[in-house]
């Protein structure tokens, strides 16, 4: 029997494990934190559940235009909305502990090192955080590395759980704050520069680029940020943080340009580390990159045969739903099962802010520097009977096909909800569909996802 040892709980790493343990493998999956990793307890789970708060009483401001009348004073009890968001992660952490145990899995609390690439030094954790419990030295016929990453800080800016923040702090916070500084625009940053903005703080997004989003479609990011404006939110473009300090109550964020923006808290949302430190990749020889990520090829492999990565700690797209299909991936090409090379191309993501923006295929970016010939088509979603229906005035679907050939290569929606509306779009990207092919299908009349029937008619080849 093939012994798998995973290090990581999170998406990459349970992901593995169950797929190792149903092909017949002998599986042992180390985990720091709790099983789930930072996806489940700190990060994804939590955020999109304060997201869903936020999104409720986002609809309900705009609720007049339905024709009901609500208080004027409706808002959220932030402590009761984080009690609720801790309370379904760590329940959503012991469903993941239970699929486990069901399928036989060992699961060991604790950390890990690599003595070699079949040899794992594992430390297990005690009740007592100033002592370390047994060790062991556990015999591994491969090795999957799934140990995710954590907050970016800056010695400028050091958070200190109360009024400075990163994302994985602010589930502590009891009452809404006042004066929310944001200092990030990337997809992070613009989540929860939304979410709060949605349950009534003043926020100031802070952004070192001209844009928010710099990295997403240009259309929808200059979508979000007129949303954002409009609904009161102070965004600075190309304003870079130098520091932030605590004064009291209060937190100052200093420009580089020398300008003070003040607050009640600050949210620090500058990227990731990967967590790759003191596992002894080094010693070994598993290849890292400059940024201390995991160097890996499309099947997962490290440079050491035998020991493979997933997820975050790998850099290669930081998304829970790619973490879990690397995991799947490296156990497929190790124990010799059908495998399928990840293929980029085809991964759809969402970014959750208000409307939701979701992408999948190539991108206009990606498309351009390709110099692929493509068709495109953008369709308002203010057109959509469903979508006036609803009261929904921000929005569209955008669609990419082959020029000549009609083959749908990507696509972005923004819209309320659009990490589902664009599943369509997926399949038709996965499954190398046509425009006609898509048309062709069935909408139910009024939806939304008649917009992107309608793009695809509009993209019929001529």
């Amino acid at each position: 029997m093939t012994h798998v040892v995973i290090i990581g709980g999170g998406p990459g790493g349970y992901e593995a494990a169950l797929v190792a343990a149903r092909l017949g493998a002998q599986v042992t999956v180390v985990e720091r934190d709790g099983l789930g990793g930072s996806t489940v307890l700190t990060d994804c789970v939590p955020s999109k559940t304060l997201i869903a708060t936020s999104d409720l009483l986002t609809e309900v401001e705009s609720s007049a235009e339905l024709g009901v009348e609500v208080p004027r004073d409706v808002r959220a009890d932030l402590a009761a909305v984080n009690d609720r968001v801790l309370r379904l992660a760590l329940a959503q952490s012991a469903d993941i502990a239970g699929r486990l145990d069901r399928e036989g899995i060992e699961v060991v609390r604790g950390t890990a090192r690599l003595r070699s690439a079949r040899e794992v030094e594992v430390v297990e954790t005690t009740s007592d955080e100033d002592a370390s419990g047994p060790s062991r030295v556990v015999e591994a016929d491969a090795v999957i590395l799934a140990t995710g990453a954590h907050p970016r800080v800056s010695p400028d800016a050091l958070p200190d759980g109360e009024r400075i923040l990163t994302w994985e702090q602010v589930y502590a916070l009891r009452e809404i704050p006042e004066h929310m500084i944001v200092v990030g625009s990337g997809v992070t940053g613009a989540e929860f520069a939304s979410a709060y903005n949605g349950l009534d703080a003043h926020v100031t997004l802070v952004s070192s680029r001209d844009r928010v989003l710099p990295g997403e479609d240009e259309d929808a990011a200059e979508l979000i940020e007129d949303v954002f404006r409009e609904r009161g939110m102070t965004v600075m473009g190309q304003s870079r943080m130098a520091s932030v300090r605590r004064e009291g109550d209060q937190v100052v964020v200093t420009l580089t340009d020398g300008r003070e923006v003040v607050g009640s808290h600050c949210l620090l949302a500058l990227g990731s580390i990967p967590n790759t430190a003191d596992l002894g990749l080094e010693d070994v020889g598993v290849a890292l990159d400059d940024a201390g990520f995991v160097r890996v090829d499309r099947v997962s492999r490290t440079s050491v045969p035998g020991v493979y990565a997933a997820g975050d700690c790998t850099g290669v797209l930081m998304l829970a739903s790619v973490a879990a299909q690397q995991g799947r991936i490296a156990v497929a090409h190790l124990l010799g099962d059908a495998v399928h090379p990840l293929d980029l191309q085809k991964v759809s993501s969402n970014i959750f802010t208000s409307p939701e923006i979701a992408t999948v295929g190539l991108s206009q970016r990606a498309i351009d520097e390709a110099g692929l010939h493509v068709d495109v088509v953008m369709l308002p979603l203010a057109t959509n009977a469903r979508a006036k229906m609803q009261g929904v005035r921000h929005g569209f679907v955008k669609l990419f096909s082959r020029r000549g050939m009609g083959v749908v290569v990507g696509g972005v929606v923004v819209g309320p909800r659009a990490s589902e509306l664009i599943h369509a779009v997926s399949l038709a990207v996965s499954a190398s569909l046509t425009v006609d092919q898509v048309a062709d299908a069935f909408t139910v009349y009024p939806s939304m996802s008649g917009s992107v029937a309608e793009a695809a008619r509009s993209l019929h080849p001529r």
